[in-house]
């Protein structure tokens, strides 16, 4: 899951309340549906800052709430209000994650795009910007160790 650091980083979920927040605000079908649908309870997830000097994986989250409505959509004082999303019928949806780990140091961009057994990862696709995006468990573990 990705994250522009001076928006939300890892740091700001740590400092949350038990570790724990909403991930809200997204606003692509293919990753609702992943949040809506894939997305478990006890899911392990890379927390990725993007959009800053050195983008790469910062650290660990975990699933504590499945798949809900996004309720930023519905509030118009909000930055990811959405005047089409119905409550009755939601549009967006989000998870809630809680800080596991911050990694001791970013596994960036940069090398993880070097790595060949991790040619099929989402994130190294050239005019891939998802902001969620699925991981094996070999490239999982894969860049675990890289850490």
């Amino acid at each position: 899951m990705k994250s522009e650091p001076d928006t939300f980083g890892i740091d700001d979920l740590y400092q949350k309340p038990n570790q724990t927040e909403h991930w809200d605000g997204v606003r692509n079908y293919q990753a609702r549906n992943m949040l809506r649908d894939e997305m478990k309870l006890g899911d392990l997830v890379f927390f990725y800052h993007s959009n800053c000097a050195l983008p790469g994986i910062v650290g660990l989250m975990e699933v504590v709430r499945e798949g809900y409505p996004d309720f930023t959509a519905f509030d118009p004082d909000n930055d990811h209000f959405d005047p089409k999303s119905d409550p009755a019928n939601p549009r967006w949806f989000m998870v809630d994650v809680k800080h596991v780990k911050t990694l001791c140091r970013t596994i960036t961009l940069q090398e993880l795009k070097q790595e060949p057994q991790l040619a099929d990862l989402a994130l190294v696709q050239r005019g891939n910007r998802l902001s969620i995006m699925p991981v094996t468990k070999a490239q999982w573990d894969f860049i675990l160790a890289m850490e």
